[in-house]
């Protein structure tokens, strides 16, 4: 085997170990090493998601499969050699019909299953607990109004795991409830996005977004802000851990006197964002 042979044979051993290895150490609510596909689903909205996805994936595959069909017919039966007398139609009502109908009743197969979906997400049914998530430069501020109004700043921590989205305090939520998430900047523009929830919402300095999730398994769930706010845009990011109730009653009781008269908050002023 030449230098060359080896060399690609090596990567593509080593290609072949990553994405062994990445599919082995894969969790739910994170990236994963050479994903391609969307992140597992943790709450019904991603399930809808997940499946318009991959409804429009094959609908564009048959159709683009049908036109290459069309184009190949054409170059085989209709060249210069294989019929030199071309035809001198110029219409045909039926092809005519049919090529407008259909795209009509496609667009209507698209819309339909898309305004569903866009009304679950922007539709927020009655919650069991509401959190107010604030964007800042450069990390977020978490506030439970319905658990004795206390809130914590949660700011990137370089020695945990996974890397760039570990943070010191996550935002706690129990499973299986309605979670509505009140989103605001107290700077500039932030998006809070968690991917595996299907939800993505701007964070807008004066105004007030909401968004919800309902979270179906218990673990850890990993965002970012997704947009663009600044020279440490990459070090913000949200992670979400799903308890049991009695786990989340547990961790409200030790919250309110862990960030009692705002000790987190200060802190996180006073420290800056950590890269």
């Amino acid at each position: 085997m030449g230098r060359v042979g080896r060399h690609l044979l090596g990567v593509a051993v080593a290609g072949l170990t990553l994405a062994t290895g990445g599919a082995a150490f894969a969790e739910l609510g994170q990236p994963q090493p050479w994903e391609w596909t969307l992140q597992a689903s943790g709450s019904p909205v991603m399930d809808n998601i997940v499946w318009f996805h991959n409804f429009l994936f094959v609908l564009i595959a048959a159709i683009t499969l049908f036109v290459l069909a069309l184009l190949v017919i054409v170059v085989i039966k209709f060249n210069a050699r294989a019929n030199p007398v071309p035809s001198r139609t110029t219409h045909n009502t039926l092809i005519e019909v049919v090529w407008t109908l259909v795209p009509v009743l496609i667009l209507v197969g698209i819309a339909v299953p898309s305004f569903r979906l866009l009304f679950l997400q922007l539709d927020v049914p009655k919650a069991d607990l509401t959190i107010k998530a604030t964007g800042k430069q450069w990390y977020w501020s978490y506030a439970y109004p319905d658990n004795g109004k206390f809130e914590f700043d949660s700011l990137m921590a370089q020695d945990k795991q996974p890397r760039l989205l570990g943070v010191d305090n996550e935002m706690v939520v129990p499973v299986n409830k309605v979670i509505r998430v009140q989103t605001t900047g107290a700077d500039v523009i932030h998006a809070f996005a968690v991917p595996s929830f299907g939800v993505k919402i701007d964070a807008i300095p004066g105004r007030l977004n909401e968004t919800w999730f309902k979270a179906t398994k218990t673990g850890m769930y990993y965002g970012q802000c997704s947009e663009l706010c600044g020279k440490d845009h990459a070090f913000m990011p949200i992670a979400v851990r799903v308890v049991s109730d009695q786990e989340f009653a547990s961790w409200v009781e030790s919250a309110k006197k862990k960030f009692a008269s705002g000790g987190a908050s200060t802190f996180a002023s006073a420290a800056g964002p950590t890269q």
